[in-house]
């Protein structure tokens, strides 16, 4: 369900978009709310599904996963089950981040962080290559990060 967030709720969205660790008082201040007007609207969208939730983003590169790489799977059944099967395979490694099916030539691509290549090589080997169904993988390794956001362009 799609909702409509009014300016208020759009202007908490950028914030906490930005700092997700602020409380509800600390938004308000910076917003000019009451912090109760705040506390509600805040917990509003956490009820409606809008803010999912609060994380801390990681710096891959300093925590020892300098290599990303974007996989292009396809697969050779496309039944329910054969798919079924396949996403649970990505969603049991952690090395997968973030995994999403495609129309067109390839059925999913996936976005994996390793240590280095030797890395990427034995996770393919041992586990991506293996996954049920996989008929082709193309992966291509990330040079450089040009932009990279988890912020929603919200209209203020």
């Amino acid at each position: 369900m799609q909702i409509s967030p009014d300016p208020s709720d759009l202007r908490i969205l950028n914030l906490l978009q930005e700092h997700g660790n602020l409380s509800a008082a600390e938004i308000a201040e910076r917003l000019s709310l009451t912090a109760s007007t705040c506390w509600r609207r805040v917990t509003r969208l956490e009820e409606q599904g809008v803010i999912r939730k609060r994380v801390a983003l990681l710096d891959r590169e300093k925590l020892g996963l300098s290599v990303m790489v974007f996989s292009h799977v396809k697969v050779a059944g496309h039944g329910r089950d054969a798919l079924l099967r396949f996403e649970q395979a990505v969603r049991a490694h952690p090395e997968i981040l973030e995994c999403y099916t495609l129309m067109g030539e390839t059925d999913f691509l996936l976005r994996i962080v390793c240590r280095d290549i030797k890395a990427y090589e034995a996770f393919f080997l041992d586990h991506l290559s293996r996954f049920p169904g996989v008929q082709s993988v193309n992966s291509s390794i990330a040079l450089a990060v040009i932009k990279e956001t988890t912020a929603l362009p919200l209209l203020p």
